[in-house]
């Protein structure tokens, strides 16, 4: 279940420093992606590829933000139309967007992803560059704030520690 966080005020002191740094750098990629600033978002997915377990937080949200706004599930064409969109959004600032990054993130998130099975799969840093791209379109259709999607994936990635 999601909190309802302020954008604004959400800090994340309260987390231990690599995921500190997660938050933080996830934070500063989604919102230079939601403005569409290159000169912003290079480093900060730059800092995000440096953190360790950054994708799988962040594949969490995605997840989250699939959930949300496609309750009923997703059938092809809906995750066609979402990569689509997100390579129609990103593409004229962000022109290194690779739909196949963003669409191992979008099977990644929803369970049906087998990197065995891929004949190049996208590396971790890939990854990172891509899924703020991802998210902030996704942020757009659901019209809530990020730091509620990410607080719930950092739980949901807790409670999947405790229970291994």
């Amino acid at each position: 279940m999601l909190c309802h966080a302020d954008p604004v005020t959400t800090t994340w002191r309260h987390l231990p420093a690599p995921a500190r740094e997660i938050a933080e750098t996830a934070t500063d990629a989604v919102t230079a992606a939601r403005a569409r600033d290159a000169e912003a978002y290079a480093p900060a997915v730059e800092r995000l590829a440096a953190a360790d377990r950054a994708g799988l937080v962040l594949g969490g949200v995605v997840r989250l933000l699939l959930e949300e706004g496609h309750p009923d599930g997703l059938d092809g064409d809906d995750v066609r139309q979402v990569l689509e969109q997100c390579v129609r959004s990103a593409a004229p600032w962000w022109p290194d967007v690779d739909p196949h990054v963003l669409l191992v993130l979008l099977a990644g998130a929803l369970g049906v992803y087998d990197p065995g099975d891929d004949e190049n799969p996208p590396d971790p840093a890939a990854i990172a560059r891509h899924a703020p791209l991802l998210v902030a379109d996704l942020l757009a259709v659901t019209g809530r704030p990020f730091a509620e999607y990410l607080t719930a994936a950092f739980d949901e990635v807790a409670r999947t520690e405790l229970h291994d």
